[in-house]
């Protein structure tokens, strides 16, 4: 497998140093205060990544307010005891975004979000628990178990909730190839999931980093030199 000091160093270079690099890498939410996550938080950040997918993220971002008033704050319990017509009528709400499936999906996220906190006591402390080196299991479960969660989508409610991953950008995935990991153009079989893993947790032996952090320097490291702030979040492109 491919070392990631290489990686590192070109990624320093293009950022103007490791100082300036550093500022710029995302810090993963300690375990205790994952753990701690409200159930509410879980399903507005769920809800928030739905409904960025394949829209602008500014436009969301502007009509949040009115998400959070609709949805009754994401509260579990009042939204699962809501009848087909508090949904029906959210279909013709302003206030948000009028995407009937993505509206759904709140919905089934909230009974799949109680689901896992009756069996784990909050979907909070069953992601403290998932191990960080299994990333490809747990965005499986994701998929198969929430709505709309697939693909990027679940890589990137793991990274705003601060559990500590990668994510599968353009850049990322160039950096992969170009340290020897074989991947197919579009690598979403469990065979290419399977080696992406492998490397991201041969990196974070070697280094000692959060998977997170090898994951945005990966993507700094190659690609268009993108003038970046601190905190940036919009996505993982160099």
């Amino acid at each position: 497998m491919g070392k990631f000091a290489p990686i590192l160093a070109r990624a320093s270079k293009r950022k103007g140093g490791r100082a300036q690099l550093a500022a710029l890498l995302p810090e993963p939410r300690p375990l205790a205060a994952l753990a701690g996550l409200p159930d509410d938080r879980v399903l507005a950040e769920m809800t928030r990544r739905i409904f960025c997918a394949g829209f602008v993220w500014r436009v969301i971002d502007q009509k949040w307010d009115g998400f959070e008033a609709a949805f009754e704050g994401f509260q579990i319990a009042p939204l699962l005891f809501q009848p087909p017509e508090f949904w029906e009528r959210l279909t013709n709400d302003k206030r948000i975004v009028r995407h009937g499936q993505k509206i759904g999906a709140v919905r089934d996220n909230a009974r799949f979000i109680a689901d896992i906190a009756q069996e784990h006591g909050s979907f909070g402390a069953f992601l403290a628990a998932w191990p960080a080196d299994d990333q490809v299991g747990l965005l499986a479960l994701l998929a198969k178990r929430g709505a709309r969660l697939g693909g990027n989508t679940g890589q990137y409610l793991l990274r705003f909730l601060g559990w500590d991953g990668f994510i599968l950008s353009r850049d990322v995935i160039a950096c992969l190839r170009d340290s020897g990991v074989e991947l197919a153009e579009n690598p979403t079989s469990q065979r290419d999931l399977k080696a992406i893993q492998a490397q991201f947790n041969a990196w974070a032996a070697e280094t000692g980093l959060p998977r997170a952090q090898l994951s945005r320097i990966c993507a700094m490291s190659v690609g268009e030199n993108l003038m970046l702030r601190p905190g940036d979040e919009a996505g993982e492109e160099g």
